[in-house]
């Protein structure tokens, strides 16, 4: 029986670029379709991500998965927040030779986008030095040996081809927070949303806060995901989207509550391991270790 369902899906067309939230989902071998197969790489070719760029926050990437009156690969406008206006940019794939990218330090290889696509970024990020470019062919980027099997593959994620996240376990973690302002002498902040740990999926329902942590794998329908590893948290959580203001949370409190071998840890990581859609509400049952 089903513990929890699916109260949140979530797609990044363009890394670190605002989340677009959908309804529906389709499942590929490669992580949700749509998702993370453009990103931002600077005069080295290396991934630029919102870690050093916050202003790629303000970034809006529609796709046909986003926003089905999209006829392009992808539409380019600025959050409701941003400085400058920008008109909207449609997008579409890069037909040119593939070149090498890095991606935290690993090579890739990607498509330069468009000259126009490329001034447009620029312009939005106040940087010369910057490239959009898209991957062309997920099936080249294989995973980690360590936790995955061959064949397994996933396009521009961090590391695998989908991130799961539970509300249980986002509530336990703010309480927490709350607890570490007031031992602190500081002003309790806002709980602290989901987004800002970018899942694809999130799930509710009754659930023990960090049970994720336990399951090898998830069943949506007849959709089959393995559960390889936890995912591991950096200082991108810590920056507010929107305002854009860098704080000490979550970090500070999950390295008091979740750190293991050196690292902070929240949500996990999941490879598909059939095809299909998925869907606002759907049930997830957990697969036992």
């Amino acid at each position: 029986m089903s513990l929890a369902q699916i109260v949140g899906l979530n797609l990044h067309p363009v890394k670190s670029t605002a989340i677009r939230p959908v309804r529906t989902a389709r499942v590929t071998y490669a992580g949700l379709q749509g998702d993370r197969r453009w990103m931002v790489v600077d005069a080295d070719r290396a991934m630029v991500s919102s870690r050093e760029e916050p202003r790629l926050f303000t970034i809006v990437a529609e796709t046909p998965q986003t926003d089905p009156t999209v006829t392009s690969a992808l539409v380019l406008t600025r959050s409701a927040g941003a400085t400058n206006a920008l008109a909207p940019l449609p997008v579409d794939e890069p037909a040119g030779p593939a070149v090498g990218v890095t991606l935290h330090g690993k090579p890739l290889t990607a498509v330069p986008a468009g000259a126009e696509a490329t001034a447009w970024v620029r312009q939005a990020l106040g940087r010369h030095d910057v490239t959009l470019v898209w991957c062309d062919d997920p099936t080249r980027r294989t995973l980690n040996p360590q936790y995955s099997q061959p064949g397994d593959h996933t396009a521009l994620a961090d590391g695998y081809p989908v991130t799961l996240a539970s509300q249980a376990s986002l509530r336990r973690l703010n309480e927490w927070i709350a607890e570490t302002a007031a031992e602190r002498g500081e002003q309790v902040p806002t709980p602290l949303p989901i987004s800002r740990f970018r899942p694809n999926i999130v799930v509710d329902g009754d659930l023990e806060p960090f049970a994720e942590d336990g399951w090898s794998g998830i069943r949506v329908g007849e959709v089959r995901f393995r559960l390889p590893k936890g995912v591991d948290r950096c200082v991108m959580t810590t920056i507010d989207p929107t305002s854009l203001a860098r704080g000490h949370e979550p970090v500070r409190t999950l390295a008091r509550h979740r750190k293991l071998d050196g690292k902070t840890w929240f949500a996990v990581q999941l490879i598909p391991d059939s095809l299909g859609g998925m869907h606002l509400g759907d049930p997830v049952v957990p697969t036992p270790p």
